[in-house]
């Protein structure tokens, strides 16, 4: 048995998916009856393991804990020529923010919580627990690897994971996106008694934040109806004020995008409550 194929059953028994790359880090080419996904590609792509195809096909999609598949002769020339192990971080439960350079491992231990890290090549990838969408270059030297994504395997690392911050679920915000379509700061007069608004007190509007956030956090169903209707309560409280800033109108959309929320759906759902209550 190869070093490969050892350390992927043992990851397959530990409830990692996972599969093998070729030289490069790039996974194995699709089989002549997958090419350019003739077979239809796995349904949706959004869930680990192979498509009917018994190769390791589709890229991070074929990433299986099933031992049999691992262990199968369609399986065997791939571990016998790859060049490494990978695994599917979301499939496992699990984010990596992956640091590629100094710099961005300086800010990662200046920003985020101390987690489990492993030393890679260049960097280090600093391992939670939790899923989130995948995104590249999200700031200089890091990338978030997750849903329909791989990562190398590279070892257990150091420390214990902890939860996924929401420090990380921020940076898959595209401010620059939200920003051309309907702007986050809300430039409207301030108003109130004697010019001063009260809701530019910390705790009252800080409350109100978390309050949205937690509605979103907490809906089982319904989930675009229920981010329209929180950012709709959000603006109508706070919207004629001018008290919300970016970070305020961020938090509420990183709550709605681990929610399974796009950007362009947070974005529409802001516009159409500005809209409706006439902001």
């Amino acid at each position: 048995m190869s070093e490969h194929l050892h350390t992927a059953l043992w990851l397959a028994d530990s409830g990692v998916p996972t599969l093998p790359l070729r030289a490069g880090k790039l996974p194995f080419a699709n089989c002549p009856a997958c090419a350019r996904n003739a077979c239809g590609g796995r349904p949706n792509m959004k869930t680990p393991g192979p498509c009917a195809c018994p190769a390791p096909c589709h890229g991070w999609a074929a990433a299986t804990t099933d031992t049999r598949v691992i262990n199968s002769p369609t399986w065997a020339r791939a571990w016998r020529d790859a060049a490494v192990v990978a695994y599917h971080p979301g499939g496992a439960g699990l984010t990596i923010v992956d640091c590629d350079n100094a710099e961005a491992i300086t800010w990662a231990r200046a920003i985020l919580p101390a987690t489990r890290i492993v030393e890679t090549t260049r960097g280090e990838h600093w391992i939670y627990q939790g899923v989130m969408r995948s995104v590249n270059g999200v700031r200089d030297g890091v990338d978030i690897k997750s849903l329909m994504a791989y990562a190398r395997w590279l070892g257990e690392g150091d420390g214990v994971a902890v939860p996924l911050p929401d420090a990380v679920r921020a940076l898959a915000v595209r401010e620059p996106s939200t920003a051309r379509r309907a702007p986050q700061t809300l430039s409207v007069p301030l108003r109130g008694r004697e010019g001063v608004c009260r809701h530019r007190t910390p705790t009252y509007l800080d409350r109100g934040i978390a309050m949205a956030e937690q509605r979103i956090i907490e809906a089982r169903s319904a989930v675009h109806a229920t981010v329209y209707r929180t950012f709709l309560a959000v603006l109508s409280k706070h919207g004629g004020c001018g008290c919300l800033t970016d970070a305020h109108v961020a938090r509420l959309f990183t709550a709605a995008q681990a929610k399974g929320e796009s950007p362009r759906h947070c974005t529409d759902a802001w516009t159409n409550a500005r809209t409706t209550l006439g902001l």
